[in-house]
C-alpha cells in the first residue's frame, strides 16, 4: 500500500478534468505519471485503443459526471456495483475506475516492455459496462476519519504487544522516509479536492504504509514475519493486520470518491 493506484490517478485528475479545473492534456499528463503510455481500450464509438486525452473527452461527450475508484479484493467487492464480468476483471488488478453517468467502469491492465536496463511500462485501461447501482462498501469521509482513527490506535497497541517491529521506531524511519518520497513526487489529489478529503486520503496512506511496514521483513506468503517467532503470533499478527489493511482501502475510496459522493448527495 506504498504505492499510489493508477486507478486513484485516474479518478482524482478525471474527475478535476470533469469539473473544468484542469485542461485534458494536464489530466492525461498527471495520470501517466512515470509510465510511458496509457491507452483505452474497448471505448465506445473507438475502433480501437486511443489515447488518454481523447478517451477523457470521449466520456465527458457521453455524459460522465464523475470517477469513482474501486480497491476491492477477494471477499471484500469495495467499490464496486457490478456485472460479475466487470468485477472479476476488477477483483484480478485489485483496483478499477467507475464512471458516473455513462455506467462504465476501467480497469487497468498493466505491461512492461523493453530491454534490460531501459524498461519502460505501459498501461492498457479496458473499458467495460457498468451496473448503475450504489458502490460496495463505501464510507462517507467523516465515517472513513473516525475508522482511521480507532483503527490506528487499536492496531499500534495490538501489534506493540506482539513485538512487532512496524510499531517502533525503525517503523516510525520508515515512515517519515515514504512521507518525504511522497511528499517530494506527487501532489495529493488533484486541484476541487476538499482539504478533509487530502487529510483522509493522507492518514489513509500512512496506516497503509504501517501495515506493509509490519509485514516487513516477512510477506503475506508465509515467510518470517520481523519480530514474531511462532506460528501463534505471525497468525495474531495477520488477524490485527487484516482490519486494519480493509479499513484504509475504505478510507482511500471514500478520499478519491469524495467530489462524486458530495455532487450526488446534493440531488437527493
Amino acid at each position: 500500500m506504498l504505492v499510489e493506484h493508477r486507478s486513484g490517478r485516474l479518478a482524482a485528475w478525471g474527475n478535476a478534468l470533469l469539473a473544468g479545473f484542469v485542461a485534458p492534456d494536464d489530466a492525461a499528463h498527471h495520470i501517466t505519471a512515470d509510465d510511458a503510455v496509457h491507452r483505452v481500450a474497448g471505448l465506445p464509438g473507438e475502433s480501437g485503443p486511443v489515447g488518454l486525452t481523447l478517451a477523457l473527452g470521449r466520456l465527458r461527450a457521453l455524459g460522465a459526471t464523475g470517477l469513482r475508484l474501486a480497491l476491492p479484493v477477494p471477499g471484500h467487492p469495495l467499490g464496486l456495483s457490478g456485472p460479475p464480468e466487470f468485477n472479476a476483471r476488477a477483483m484480478e488488478a485489485e483496483e478499477a475506475v467507475v464512471v458516473s453517468g455513462v455506467a462504465l467502469g476501467l480497469v487497468p491492465e498493466v505491461a512492461e516492455a523493453g530491454p534490460a536496463g531501459d524498461v519502460h511500462v505501459e498501461v492498457v485501461w479496458h473499458c467495460l459496462p457498468v451496473r448503475e447501482a450504489p458502490p460496495a462498501d463505501v464510507p462517507s469521509l467523516g465515517e472513513a476519519e473516525r475508522e482511521l482513527a480507532e483503527a490506528l490506535r487499536e492496531a499500534t497497541e495490538v501489534l506493540t504487544r506482539l513485538d512487532v517491529a512496524g510499531s517502533g521506531p525503525v517503523a516510525q524511519a520508515a515512515l517519515e522516509a515514504y512521507r518525504a518520497r511522497a511528499e517530494a513526487g506527487r501532489e495529493v489529489l488533484a486541484p476541487g479536492y476538499p482539504p478533509r478529503a487530502v487529510r483522509v486520503l493522507e492518514l489513509a496512506q500512512r496506516v497503509g504504509a504501517l501495515v506493509s511496514i509490519a509485514y516487513e521483513p516477512g510477506d503475506r506468503e508465509g515467510r518470517e514475519h520481523g519480530g514474531a517467532v511462532s506460528a501463534s503470533e505471525i497468525a495474531a499478527r495477520a488477524a490485527a493486520l487484516r482490519p486494519v489493511e480493509r479499513t484504509a482501502r475504505r478510507a482511500q475510496v471514500a478520499a478519491y470518491n469524495a467530489p462524486v459522493e458530495e455532487r450526488e448527495r446534493g440531488r437527493r
